[in-house]
């Protein structure tokens, strides 16, 4: 039950965050940054708590909807990968938030800044705890709503307003292909817990479908800016350069990797074999995008495409740990590469 709560904990500190910021009315500027700050602290702490007394997988679920003889459920699971994201996402946030103190300090806007920054913590957050497809969906498109929002914060200019929206609209092309992917595999498997799944499919490995998992990887392609995709991420610069940092370096753009992970074991060997031929392509191909760039931010804009190519490609090659230890230094090395070009 601790476990439970803690995790409860975890998940719900940045929304009551962004929740209380946003209350502030007049006055969140002034107090934002302080909360936030308070928030991202006290993420961390939970975090050390939940790993010091993590030593086996944990699960929880809870019926969420039930339509005649369907039943939804919403839940957490926590393993070892969940518990290294978490470790990864709480540091680095905590990080950025407190650069972001200093950074927005003269933003007139910086309190909506701040409850954006927690709102997309809350999301991801869900993301990394999910223990089913639609739920990780769910949470999949807050994180999609908060980066459209982080991204437009310079809104009255014109380059940041079109950026944003570039994003939204880009990304809902790769999910709505991922929402497809999920209805066919409740279709098919008849759940989409992702253990559940798991379990089928080593009992009976014939049950693995192509067409799904082609699907499925749509949401990859999408949030992790993969071609022919991945046109949003370098215009996604026009943000406040925490924004980058956060978003795009070190954990929006890894949820795909960590998508790709979690269903690894119903991806046929066909469509881990185009995600490795396409990691290759990405990574070599943004890496020459980059000479052509004038800008510094956009440069590591590149460099985070090619990098997300070398996870796909180790993934695809059948090393998912390999591409999880790579996604976490990764994160770090970049967030703060980005933060330097600020």
């Amino acid at each position: 039950m601790d476990s439970l709560l803690n995790l409860c904990s975890l998940l719900l500190l940045p929304l009551i965050t962004a929740v209380l910021i946003i209350a502030l009315g007049k006055q969140r500027r002034r107090f934002a940054p302080v909360i936030a700050f308070i928030s991202a602290v006290g993420a961390v702490v939970l975090t050390l708590i939940v790993l010091m007394n993590f030593s086996e997988p944990l699960r929880f679920s809870w019926e969420w909807i039930a339509l005649g003889e369907d039943k939804f459920h919403i839940g957490f699971l926590l393993d070892s990968a969940a518990a290294t994201m978490l470790a990864m996402v709480s540091i680095v946030a905590l990080a950025i938030t407190s650069f972001s103190i200093g950074y927005m300090s003269k933003d007139a806007a910086r309190g909506r800044f701040f409850a954006g920054l927690s709102f997309f913590m809350f999301s991801m957050t869900g993301i990394i705890l999910a223990d089913n497809l639609v739920m990780i969906f769910l949470f999949w498109e807050l994180v999609g709503f908060s980066s459209y929002l982080l991204i437009g914060h310079y809104f009255q200019q014109e380059a940041a307003k079109q950026a944003s929206q570039k994003a939204f609209i880009v990304n809902r092309v790769g999910d709505f292909g991922f929402l497809i992917g999920i209805i066919l595999t409740y279709w098919h498997f008849g759940t989409t817990n992702i253990e559940a799944l798991s379990a089928q499919v080593g009992i009976d490995p014939s049950l693995i479908n192509t067409s799904i998992g082609f699907f499925l990887i749509c949401g990859f392609i999408g949030k992790s800016a993969q071609f022919p995709l991945h046109v949003w991420l370098p215009d996604a610069m026009a943000g406040p350069t925490p924004v980058s940092a956060l978003i795009h370096a070190a954990t929006m753009v890894a949820a795909g990797i960590y998508l790709l992970i979690r269903i690894e074991a119903i991806l046929s060997f066909e469509v881990q074999t185009f995600v490795a031929y396409l990691g290759t392509f990405v990574a070599v191909f943004a890496g020459f995008c980059a000479y052509a760039q004038g800008d510094i931010k956009r440069i590591l804009a590149y460099s985070t495409l090619s990098q997300l190519g070398y996870m796909a490609a180790i993934f695809g090659m059948g090393y998912a740990g390999i591409a999880l230890f790579h996604l976490i230094t990764h994160a770090f090395f970049k967030a703060l590469l980005f933060l330097g070009a600020g």
